[in-house]
């Protein structure tokens, strides 16, 4: 197998376009109804080293008496880049998009309307903030309703004086400054800023109390004030990313810097959004501490009342076939067209699907064609959008790249009519299958018992040899998160060459309750282990194409953690491991990583800030990390390091990679310098497939 194969399937595959957002707007006709949709779309190039973002439109032709029906779909235009765009917003009535652009060095606002470029400035030139702030906790771009006025997220300005901790003369400038960890670093004090379009003036907003970091900002009913979630900064900061379990909760400030708490404030919250109306606010909910990720409550707030209610609870335990509860962010449209409904996308055990909850019934439903269909044809649904009742969603496979397609919200009781839009450039003759997993009695968490879970085994059709195939477990991170079956890119270039491979969802990880989660608290180390055991074990008995003498595990995060594990606690029974970032030793780990709270929390200790470590907290985390079976690994073993990692060291793995030296166990371990967590950056991911497909392939 050689190198220039491996780079060429890669890139095929990490090379399909993804779609992140998309928006509807809508023109009436004397005999139709016209939608435009527009769908903005990532996609890596290798050749850059580099992610490309690019928008699309397509015009959906709708009858007049029956908008609901679909007539025809016109073909799409040509694709147009979006270079250097960090955030962007549609006006509501004017259809006015607003971009924050990143060019030259310079930070610049921009408004286009049909005319073309209508204003610009340049904020940074303006000097009133820092950086705007692009990302996904904390960025936002909202229009007022009267078009005037644009509020987003971005870092305080250096300039602005912070009182008795900063002089005059400079004596503290090397005061350490917090940040808000992983993927998220140099930000720092937030701030809400609105720019009034028709002065070009940029004002940042007074009032937010010192010890919150504002972000996901929104106008409230009028534009007068603000409605914003913010964080506590409580003694210390801890990690943001990939954690729902922060304290924070719902604000409104008005713009002469009165501010007042809208929820509770010993909870976590997140994305609010205005219903049509402007009548009722939604926003998920959450506990403090406990697991990093977890089943969250939808929330809703009467803005002229005050009165919040629960619209749909934290379900503990699914009923099968039924709505598992809300695992993840809601996009930025999520209402129906008369405020009565929400729709959002979820973990559904091994799958993800998109559901709708009614807010006079409460009832939940699935909006997902696939879940009639034998077999499925889709694996995910992800909802991107759903204006004038038109959702857009994004469906995807394992052997099937992201789909864009459209349908409109049914009356109660009916089914979606759905159209594609847009067919991947490429589909792949790879077989997957669903496997539902139930541990033996001797396997079984006594707190939390009759707890199954799943795995997705993915296949090439037609082998690359008419010998069996070689079997890669491939293990999420988090541990609460999930692998549906959806496409990913790594384990479609394994397929194409030749590989069979299996994603894990051990119990712990999302879509299956909140029970689920809870149980593996305590517990890693073991009952994901045994989980992960217990799934290959059954592929192997159910299919008797995987060759069980070549088996290899890969993964990273916690899913490196149990790939190192695995070698060890079962060392005669795989061949090889590949692991990213992995946590090696949680007791090294404690005083370095950004989460420290996950750190107790995930061996069964209750954390608190104040918690000075004890030799018997030490204990009980280094007795359940992999550097303590290391002395019987066996398998030869790729190690993937991000230098500028904060969530788990890179000196994590290169503790096993002393370990494993000491004892001249095959070892090899890459380092990538400019990296987190994440491992991310294309030139970075293209990098691993090549080194972990060349380290399969030699020990396999």
């Amino acid at each position: 197998m050689e190198a220039t194969q491996i780079t060429g399937v890669y890139g095929e595959v990490s090379g399909l376009p993804a779609p992140l957002s998309a928006h509807v707007s809508e023109e009436q006709l004397p005999e139709q109804r016209v939608y435009t949709v527009t769908a903005e779309w990532s996609q890596s190039d290798l050749v850059r080293g580099s992610r490309l973002r690019y928008s699309q439109q397509w015009t959906v032709i709708a009858d007049a008496d029956d908008h609901r029906r679909i007539r025809t779909v016109l073909p799409p235009g040509s694709c147009a880049p979006a270079s250097g765009e960090l955030l962007s917003g549609r006006s509501p009535i004017r259809g006015q998009r607003a971009v924050v652009r990143e060019t030259g060095g310079h930070q610049l606002l921009e408004i286009w309307d049909c005319n073309g470029l209508r204003k610009c400035l340049n904020l940074t030139a303006l000097n009133k903030h820092g950086r705007v702030y692009d990302d996904a906790q904390f960025g936002c771009l909202s229009w007022s309703e009267c078009e005037n006025k644009l509020l987003y997220v971005a870092e305080r300005s250096k300039n602005t004086s912070i009182g008795k901790h900063e002089s005059a003369n400079g004596k503290d400038r090397s005061v350490y400054c917090e940040d808000w960890g992983e993927a998220l670093t140099n930000k720092s004090i937030p701030v809400i800023c609105v720019v009034n379009l028709q002065s070009g003036t940029v004002a940042v907003l007074q009032g937010v109390l010192p010890d919150i970091s504002p972000g996901q900002a929104l106008w409230a009913p009028g534009s007068q004030s603000v409605l914003f979630v913010g964080w506590c900064h409580e003694p210390f900061r801890l990690g943001l990313k990939f954690c729902s379990n922060r304290r924070s909760a719902l604000f409104k400030l008005d713009l002469d810097g009165y501010c007042e708490c809208l929820s509770g404030y010993d909870l976590s919250v997140s994305c609010p959004r205005l219903s049509p109306d402007g009548s009722t606010l939604i926003y998920l909910q959450g506990q403090v501490f406990g697991p990093h990720n977890q089943c969250l409550s939808l929330q809703m707030l009467d803005l002229k009342s005050g009165k919040t209610s629960t619209l749909l609870d934290v379900v503990n335990r699914p009923q099968a076939g039924e709505c598992a509860g809300v695992y993840e962010a809601l996009p930025a449209c999520c209402w129906s067209a008369d405020s009565q409904r929400v729709l959002f996308s979820s973990a559904r055990r091994n799958w993800k699907d998109l559901f709708v909850v009614d807010r006079r019934s409460k009832k939940v439903s699935s909006l997902s064609d696939s879940l009639s269909d034998v077999p499925r044809v889709y694996g995910s649904w992800k909802l991107l959008t759903v204006q004038r009742d038109l959702m857009v969603v994004c469906c995807s496979s394992p052997n099937t790249p992201p789909t864009l397609r459209v349908g409109f919200l049914p009356s109660a009781g009916e089914a979606v009519t759905w159209r594609t839009l847009q067919q991947p450039v490429l589909t792949f003759d790879f077989h997957w299958t669903i496997l539902d997993i139930s541990p033996p009695p001797e396997e079984e968490n006594t707190d939390y018992s009759a707890l199954d879970f799943g795995a997705v085994l993915v296949k090439p059709t037609h082998p690359v040899h008419d010998a069996s195939l070689p079997l890669v477990v491939f293990i999420h991170g988090g541990p609460h998160s999930q692998f549906p079956a959806e496409w990913n890119a790594t384990t479609a270039g394994l397929a194409k060459l030749g590989f069979a491979v299996l994603m894990v969802n051990y119990r712990g990880s999302t879509g299956f309750g909140q029970d689920s989660i809870l149980s593996l608290i305590g517990q890693i180390g073991s009952q994901d282990v045994k989980d992960v055991q217990r799934a290959v074990l059954t592929a192997l008995q159910s299919d008797l194409t995987l060759d069980s003498k070549r088996l290899a595990v890969i993964g990273g995060s916690h899913g490196g953690f149990l790939s190192c594990h695995l070698v060890g606690q079962y060392p005669d029974f795989y061949r090889a491991c590949a692991a990213r970032n992995p946590v090696i030793n949680a007791a090294t780990l404690l005083g370095t990583s950004d989460i420290v709270d996950w750190r107790y929390t995930s061996v069964g200790l209750q954390y608190s800030y104040d918690r000075i470590p004890t030799a018997e907290a030490l204990a009980v985390m280094l007795e359940k990390s992999p550097i303590t079976h290391a002395a019987q690994i066996k398998a030869p073993v790729l190690l993937m390091l991000g230098g500028r990692d904060r969530r788990v060291s890179p000196h994590q793995g290169l503790e096993l990679y002393k370990a494993l030296k000491s004892r001249a166990s095959p070892v090899r371990l890459l380092w990538f310098a400019e990296d987190g967590h994440s491992l991310s950056r294309v030139d970075t991911q293209a990098d691993c497939f090549l080194n972990t497909v060349l380290w399969l392939h030699q020990h396999l």
